[in-house]
């Protein structure tokens, strides 16, 4: 901002010593109209009219690319919210599928009863102690 306000000071300076050195009177005359001013005056409005033609017929680009940039930044907005909202999905998916990955434990081994009922001693399936040995 200090800069800006040097440069400014420097310009007016020049410009100021520009209109003491040339202030010889001109006529400047157009088609119907005629104008007549010191020639510092003169190039002075016709710098500013000049800068004021480059203005107007710049500001639709800069307007245009002022809402370009605002949109790119929303749609960026946008997709990073998505990375981040993919993300944590992937994260949760990869914790559900090695959930499912968990080695299983082997069964117990099965353990025959302590006791005999009477049916399976009938029936002759029953064990006797000597014969699992």
């Amino acid at each position: 901002m200090q800069l800006m306000l040097i440069f400014g000071i420097v310009f007016a300076i020049g410009a100021v010593a520009f209109a003491l050195q040339n202030n010889v009177a001109v006529t400047v005359t157009f088609a119907l109209w005629s104008f007549e001013s010191s020639l510092a005056m003169v190039l002075l409005i016709a710098l500013g009219l000049g800068a004021l033609i480059t203005a107007l017929l710049s500001s639709p680009s800069v307007i245009r690319r002022q809402w370009t940039g605002k949109r790119l930044h929303h749609q960026v907005e946008v997709l990073e919210s998505e990375n981040a909202a993919l993300a944590q999905r992937i994260t949760d998916l990869e914790r559900q599928l090695s959930a499912l990955h968990q080695p299983v434990p082997p069964p117990a081994p099965e353990q025959e009863p302590a006791y005999v009922g009477l049916t399976t001693l009938l029936s002759g399936n029953a064990k006797t102690p000597e014969q699992k040995v």
